[in-house]
């Protein structure tokens, strides 16, 4: 018989149990909802939520009015579900269809089709074998082609087979500007930058990628009112750029004339607006087409208006003449004498292309005088010489949006003559925008703008704009006169007499300066290999842009001095000026008959400059014979002593 004593010992074992068991029902409980609750939470959350990824718009690049310079195009692409076609003969039935439309290979297509599964990589670095669910089968399909095939596919009722649409980067204008725009490339399906503006602006015109979370059912449905949050995508900004298309295209035009008709390896042309910097048209050659990709060779993508450097040659002559003026170190009328077209300097010889005498400033650079500006250089002095240069821009970047860009070679390798190399354009090394910023500076004034590519970037939806500053530096020039005294000096240089009659335009005064610069081939000897170039602005004394045109190693052309700035690159620039003056409305400075006159007046200049020189030439001549006769008659008469002397003897 069970005793009260029994009962109570089995009623405390239980309670004891009981107790036990709540206990670590409790330490569970804790666990599960207290130290658990976040992962238990995220893998409940993972089994009935879902996230889509939503991508914007890449911004588009426009010119300076709007014009489409780079977008984005649909195009589609025709993806499969392997999964979905665990038949063999509804999966070749898909893969013929798909190679016929697509003009595919059939085995291609089917062993894309046919291959169910794969092996996918765990977080603990496992593998294990899970099911196809997409495979590409073609991308970026004209959308015109795309729709037909899709609805084709829905009339067929073919399963495992469907489409989505995307946006293609797109260059409308082909190789036009193409190195500056730069290109995209696609890279784990993502649209990457790789040059160009389409790099260094790539934070303002990408897009931002939108993600919605939302609540599903068991067979993946959403549900309604179900949606936990959302980030809306975000299209990318637009470019406006300082480039103006119509003058863009006459720039590429005359670029192509001119690498045809010289043979020469590379051409550039830069056209900027001298008081906002505004680059208003830059053509590179050779260049490539971004929607091409089969031209794109790696030596091609770059810019050579900031990467490449070149010895300048004469167009640097009128920097260190204009801070001689601005520094009342010379005057325009300030005479030197040119040696005849041979001076010694240190050791070394240097020469003019033309025997010249003494002549004026204005006439050292209308005749391009290497020994007249070095002699110049000697009155400005080392260390005021350097100062002018710099504060033209020399040695320094330019600013400009593009990467890399060259600082140049700037007083690295300095001697006894540098004094009176470098200003003629030896010994420096330069890249076009520096030469552009140079002259813009000559052009307003004094003013080193800083160059600009992008005007503005505006916001896709409310239109905000943003608007790059213009930077007009620190003006340069002290005296007012400056301007106007160098300005009318490189008018004479397309004037008869010039060295650049053939970059002269009829009805407006063209300043500007030709250059012709022997290449160094290992940077000590110089060869006959040449870059010639020509720049200017134009109306001289109320400039519109100024233009650079440079020919680097011309192989042909007309007559002898082929090679030469005023041969090779001045008549392109005539023509890019021109057909630019005519687009922008300017009126001419003068009218035919003024024109004409002024034409006739500066040809009767150059032939008296020219009879003067000869009248010079023939009288050292006549000086050069009466002393090498009085020399002979010297020598004969001490023969003839010496021989009376031996006949006494």
């Amino acid at each position: 018989m069970t005793t009260y004593r029994g009962i109570n010992n089995r009623l405390r074992v239980a309670f004891i149990l009981f107790l036990a068991l709540f206990g670590y029902l409790a330490y569970h409980l804790y666990g599960v909802q207290i130290e658990r609750h976040a992962e238990l939470h995220s893998k409940a959350k993972a089994k009935y939520t879902k996230s889509t990824s939503d991508e914007g718009v890449r911004g588009e690049i426009f010119d300076y009015d709007g014009n489409v310079l780079v977008g984005n195009h649909p195009v589609g692409n025709i993806v499969g579900d392997p999964s979905l076609l665990k038949n063999d003969t509804k999966c070749r039935e898909a893969a013929a269809f798909i190679a016929e439309e697509l003009d595919l290979p059939y085995p291609i297509v089917y062993r894309k089709l046919a291959r169910k599964t794969f092996r996918q990589k765990q977080k603990d670095g496992t593998y294990k074998l899970a099911e196809r669910r997409y495979v590409v089968l073609k991308k970026n399909i004209p959308f015109e082609e795309y729709e037909k095939i899709l609805k084709k596919i829905s009339e067929k009722k073919l399963k495992g087979l469907t489409g989505h649409i995307t946006l293609r980067r797109t260059y409308p204008k082909n190789r036009m500007l193409a190195n500056i725009l730069g290109y995209t490339e696609i890279s784990n399906d993502r649209l990457v930058p790789r040059s160009g503006l389409e790099k260094t602006f790539d934070e303002d015109i990408a897009s931002k990628t939108g993600t919605i979370v939302y609540e599903r059912s068991r067979d993946g449905t959403p549900l309604a009112f179900g949606e936990i949050s959302r980030e809306n995508a975000e299209d990318g900004y637009n470019l406006y750029l300082t480039i103006r298309e119509p003058i863009q295209a006459i720039l590429e035009e005359e670029i192509d004339k001119m690498m045809a008709k010289t043979g020469a390896k590379r051409g550039y042309a830069v056209m900027a607006d001298p008081y906002t910097g505004d680059i208003i048209g830059v053509a590179q050659r050779p260049t490539f087409n971004p929607n091409d990709r089969s031209t794109m060779k790696q030596q091609l993508i770059g810019n050579p208006i900031i990467e490449m450097v070149f010895e300048p040659g004469s167009i640097m002559k009128p920097i260190p003449v204009a801070g001689a003026l601005d520094q009342g170190i010379v005057r325009p009328d300030t005479r030197f004498d040119c040696e005849m077209g041979t001076w010694f300097y240190a050791g070394k010889r240097l020469k003019d292309s033309h025997k010249l005498d003494t002549i004026t400033v204005s006439e050292i650079i209308q005749h391009s005088s290497n020994i007249g500006t070095a002699k110049i250089a000697l009155e400005i002095g080392e260390p005021r010489l350097k100062n002018i240069l710099s504060s033209f821009g020399f040695g320094q970047r330019t600013g400009v949006p593009l990467r890399p860009e060259s600082r140049g070679i700037f007083y690295r390798y300095v001697s006894k003559i540098s004094i009176t190399r470098i200003p003629i354009g030896q010994g420096i090394a330069v890249t076009p925008l520096q030469i552009v910023r140079a002259y813009c500076a000559l052009a307003n004034g004094g003013y080193p703008v800083k160059l600009r590519f992008v005007d503005r970037i505006v916001h896709p939806e409310t239109g905000k704009i943003q608007k790059i500053p213009v930077d007009k530096g620190t003006k340069i020039f002290k005296r007012p006169e400056t301007k106007s005294e160098i300005i009318a000096m490189m008018k004479r240089v397309t004037q008869p007499g010039g060295t650049a009659t053939e970059a002269a335009i009829p009805g407006y005064y063209v300043a500007g300066k030709t250059g012709t610069a022997e290449k160094s081939l290992n940077g000590k000897a110089y060869s006959k290999i040449y870059t010639a170039s020509f720049a200017g602005f134009v109306p001289a004394d109320n400039p519109r842009f100024v233009l650079l045109v440079t020919c680097d190693e011309p192989s042909r052309g007309d007559g002898p001095g082929f090679y030469y700035g005023g041969k090779a690159a001045a008549p392109y620039f005539k023509s890019i000026a021109e057909r630019t003056l005519k687009y922008m409305h300017v009126p001419p400075d003068m009218t035919p008959e003024e024109y004409e006159a002024m034409k006739k007046a500066a040809a009767q200049k150059a032939r008296e400059d020219k009879q003067k020189l000869w009248a010079r030439e023939r009288e050292m001549r006549n000086k050069r014979k009466a002393s090498t006769q009085q020399q002979k008659t010297k020598q004969t008469t001490l023969v003839v002593r010496h021989k009376n002397n031996r006949k006494r003897n």
